[in-house]
């Protein structure tokens, strides 16, 4: 008599990794799923079969695809914010800061994955939830702005977040108009010019010694 056969091991199944580098997996797995598909299009089956892992997996660590889309969005919110502070705090010379804060723009818009389509682009905007967290992150990168205009010019709060503002949205705008072009104008060339073009309007303010 023949000893019965192992059942069959389920092609989908992935070696157990710890819960963070799994967590990881799966927000890679759905950032790809997302910037293809936008969010209403996209489905958890799609973002389970991009990570290699059962749905049950993914529902282990994401209740739904609301829950996943707003985490995933909350870390580059994040990035974005970080890289504006770093390049405010990075140097005391206000034009390399505002050649930062440019290039800050820039590089996380043209990183790997196209994540900044999340952040600008999404098709859940008007979900409350989704517009706290880009608006959050946007007002910490103008409020990072902000605060050394208002201490190298003098202005007040309101004042210096204004022109903060205008220079972030120079620099998405730009940033984005851009990505597609890059082929023709460098990353380096394309940043030295909006900084060029930013920077002759905000040099012009008197500096506070």
């Amino acid at each position: 008599m023949q000893p019965p056969r192992p059942a069959a091991v389920n092609s989908r199944r992935t070696s157990r990794l710890p819960r963070g580098a799994r967590r990881l997996q799966l927000l890679r797995a759905a950032q790809d799923v997302f910037v293809a598909q936008g969010f209403h299009a996209a489905a958890m089956d799609d973002i389970a079969d991009r990570a290699g892992v059962s749905k049950p997996v993914l529902y282990q660590h994401f209740p739904g695809k609301r829950e996943l889309y707003l985490a995933l969005l909350e870390e580059h919110v994040s990035e974005l914010a970080d890289r504006v502070a770093h390049a405010m705090g990075g140097t005391d010379d206000n034009r390399a800061r505002v050649d930062g804060a440019v290039g800050a723009y820039f590089d996380f818009i043209d990183a790997e994955g196209e994540a900044f389509r999340l952040v600008f682009e999404s098709d859940l905007r008007n979900d409350p939830d989704v517009r706290a967290i880009v608006d959050r992150g946007t007002g910490a990168c103008v409020e990072a702005i902000a605060e050394v205009i208002a201490a190298d010019t003098g202005l007040d709060p309101e004042r210096a977040l204004l022109l903060a503002s205008g220079l972030t949205g120079l620099s998405e705008t730009s940033a984005r108009w851009w990505l597609p072009r890059k082929g023709t104008v460098s990353r380096d060339e394309a940043v030295a010019l909006v900084t060029a073009l930013a920077w002759r309007g905000i040099s012009g303010f008197p500096r506070v010694d």
